[in-house]
């Protein structure tokens, strides 16, 4: 994988492309057209991407977008948000390496990272388990619920 790089309101438009199209199997999973990161506007993205507490990184092959993830500074804790890996490029292990690199981009004060996914999301799930994250409780939505999971650090 290529060294990911930080992301922008630049490339915003690219990346909600990218997000849209990698939620339609999660999308399709839970019989939830509804999803938020299928609803963001480019003008929120562009917000999210210029947030000082928000870190985007994203990868690239061949100069197209593939693979993104952001993450939400709140003190000790990092909200890891809409991983999201092409779909023609899904099984790679985009993925798990982008996360791993993250991970090794946090910032010192940083003791956790949370996430949450959808229940039938099952590749999401594997991944998240393979990386360490391990589940700490579960909402309802909708017609499923979401299992939300962390991970320590430090």
């Amino acid at each position: 994988m290529a060294d990911p790089v930080r992301l922008g309101a630049a490339d915003a438009g690219e990346l909600l492309t990218l997000q849209r199209a990698a939620f339609l199997t999660e999308a399709r999973a839970h019989r939830d057209f509804d999803l938020p990161p299928l609803r963001e506007t480019l003008d929120e993205l562009r917000a999210v991407l210029s947030d000082p507490d928000v870190v985007t990184w994203g990868v690239r092959e061949s100069g197209r977008l593939v693979a993104s993830v952001r993450i939400r500074f709140r003190g000790e804790v990092g909200e890891v948000g809409r991983l999201v890996v092409a779909p023609d490029r899904q099984g790679a292990g985009l993925g798990s390496a982008l996360m791993k690199a993250a991970e090794d981009r946090l910032p010192p004060e940083v003791r956790v990272l949370r996430l949450f996914t959808g229940e039938l999301s099952e590749g999401p799930l594997r991944l998240y388990a393979r990386l360490g994250y391990v589940e700490t409780g579960r909402t309802p939505e909708a017609h499923y619920h979401l299992v939300h999971l962390a991970k320590r650090f430090r």
